[in-house]
């Protein structure tokens, strides 16, 4: 009978060996096929083109091709629900930033829980936006700007990008922190609110910082009064942030990589070191420059972590401006 259970301990052992090596053979491999990184929003914006400049760097990296597939509607959920339900084996991941943490308040009926559904990868980037108003509108800073609206109650309009989109919410929470009646107004997209937001037409609107904002601020048609980072963003150093008039005042466009929850913690951590490495590599550093972003390395449970405080921070100020998509 020793002899026996000997043998069974060994046997049982070896099996055990031969099924752990498939699994570590298949994370030493990693990616073995092409990668599918899905990005909800549309061909050519902010999230498109940062998608793509890391999906190729990711396809040198390893030697496989990481390709963007755009599934747009529903403000990104397609893409999120086509990820969340797609095999958790690494090879269907999700390029995507603050659409996901606002959709989880926006959208009351998601056939998903993000939190509990997907996983977090890694962060990329972030980028603020810029708090702008005409160049005609007697306002200098955010103070005048504040005290201005007060003594026009509901007699000015932001403008933004469509209803739930970050410029929207922007808006919202300096509403909710300052006590301020300004009228929303959607545009269908950020370069359709551009001739109205110029002319005076409507007299606030909060944009991501980038090229064709920078145009309009250094022509003189806009004035930038803050950014909406915590502190000053280095590439406009001479804007205040508007933390430095509305303590507690802080709005982030970002972007991260994440996967169907249950994919393995091998792939998980072998992408994370991938985009941490391409976080190092100058020309990925002087292309999220170029779009006036920073890096945002992260691990994956800081992303997470991240996430959650997002959804959170959105829920209030989408509870408080009483918004709903459904």
């Amino acid at each position: 009978m020793a002899i026996g259970r000997r043998h069974f301990l060994r046997l049982a052992s070896a099996t055990a060996a031969s099924a752990a090596a498939p699994c570590v053979a298949g994370a030493e491999t990693y990616p073995a096929r092409p990668v599918r990184v899905l990005v909800g929003l549309a061909a050519g914006g902010p999230t498109d083109v940062a998608a793509r400049f890391l999906a190729e760097w990711l396809s040198q990296h390893f030697g496989q091709q990481f390709f963007v597939e755009d599934r747009t509607g529903m403000g990104g959920n397609l893409a999120t629900q086509a990820m969340v339900t797609a095999p958790a084996d690494g090879y269907t991941l999700l390029f995507a930033g603050p659409t996901i943490t606002i959709s989880a308040s926006l959208y009351k009926k998601l056939p998903y829980a993000f939190t509990r559904d997907a996983v977090s990868i890694a962060g990329m980037m972030r980028i603020p936006d810029v708090m702008v108003v005409p160049a005609s509108l007697p306002v200098r800073n955010v103070r005048e700007f504040i005290d201005y609206a007060k003594a026009n109650p509901g007699k000015l309009t932001f403008a933004s990008s469509g209803v739930g989109a970050s410029p929207h919410l922007a808006g919202e929470l300096l509403k909710s922190m300052t006590g301020i009646d300004v009228v929303h107004v959607a545009y269908r997209g950020t370069a359709a609110a551009y001739p109205d937001i110029i002319s005076g037409r409507v007299q606030l609107m909060f944009d991501n910082l980038g090229g064709p904002l920078l145009a309009l601020l250094n022509s003189g048609k806009l004035r930038a009064l803050a950014v909406t980072s915590a502190t000053r963003w280095p590439s406009l150093p001479e804007v205040p942030a508007l933390a430095e008039t509305v303590p507690g005042y802080e709005v982030l466009v970002w972007y991260g990589l994440f996967a169907p929850k249950g994919t393995p913690a091998a792939v998980v951590d072998t992408l994370n070191r991938a985009v941490g490495a391409a976080l190092k590599d100058e020309k990925i550093l002087a292309r999220i420059a170029d779009g006036g972003g920073q890096p945002m390395p992260m691990s994956p449970a800081e992303l997470d972590a991240f996430v959650r405080a997002d959804i959170d921070k959105w829920r209030k100020v989408i509870e408080f401006a009483k918004i709903s998509a459904d």
